[in-house]
């Protein structure tokens, strides 16, 4: 199964990336995920099921231990392997 993680970090701050920002796109950028776009209001990957459930359990963890005080998080079933990849979707 392939899944699409949608995520942000709270509390904001436009001036400076906040420590949990820059914790959780770390995770996220070193996991082995696909498609990951990080930016300064939301955060989304793509991965096989196993790949992103770890990268998000990590993610969770280090964020609010960096001072995250709220994570919004969507995840979503995009495919199973094998499938050809949709539109948004990285090549399988």
């Amino acid at each position: 199964m392939r899944l699409r993680v949608e995520f942000t970090t709270e509390p904001f701050d436009l001036d400076e990336a906040p420590a949990h920002a820059l914790v959780a796109r770390e995770v996220i950028q070193g996991a082995p995920l696909d498609a990951v776009d990080v930016g300064p209001f939301g955060n989304t990957a793509e991965g096989d099921v196993d790949a992103v459930l770890t990268a998000v359990d990590a993610m969770l963890r280090r964020s609010l231990g960096a001072g995250a005080t709220r994570v919004s998080l969507q995840v979503n079933v995009i495919g199973e392997p094998g499938e050809p990849a949709g539109p948004g979707e990285a090549d399988k």
